[in-house]
């Protein structure tokens, strides 16, 4: 089964990796941060304002692949502070119905200036 790389010019993208990759009925997403695509900067200083910013970023890449948020079945996410866990709680239950993905969260390893949130997903779309 070949694959499809997928772009769009509404989320941030890096010569380094894919924003995402559909193979078959399957979608993974790059993890993705709280940049804005049309300023280039981080969307805010906040974990929500980053959250929000990168959970559209992330909706950006998988309509570009033909897939909605009800199809995603999982969601990592990388917090640069465990602190920052109810603040990403917060914006992520907008996001997402009482029918959520799975998800895991888990601290970023790698230290980026002013990065405090990574979010990649993965959708099913057979």
């Amino acid at each position: 089964m070949p694959r499809q790389i997928i772009k769009t010019p509404d989320a941030p993208s890096s010569p380094l990796y894919s924003q995402g990759v559909r193979a078959g009925a399957t979608i993974f997403i790059s993890g993705i941060v709280g940049i804005d695509p049309s300023s280039g900067s981080l969307a805010g200083a906040t974990i929500q304002d980053q959250t929000r910013q990168a959970l559209r970023n992330c909706q950006a890449i998988l309509e570009a692949g033909g897939a909605l948020l009800d199809d995603v079945v999982e969601v990592g996410v990388l917090l640069t502070r465990s602190s920052d866990f109810a603040g990403l709680n917060e914006e992520y239950a907008r996001w997402f119905s009482a029918e959520s993905p799975t998800r895991y969260v888990a601290r970023l390893g790698v230290e980026i200036p002013g990065v405090l949130v990574s979010i990649r997903m993965t959708a099913f779309v057979g």
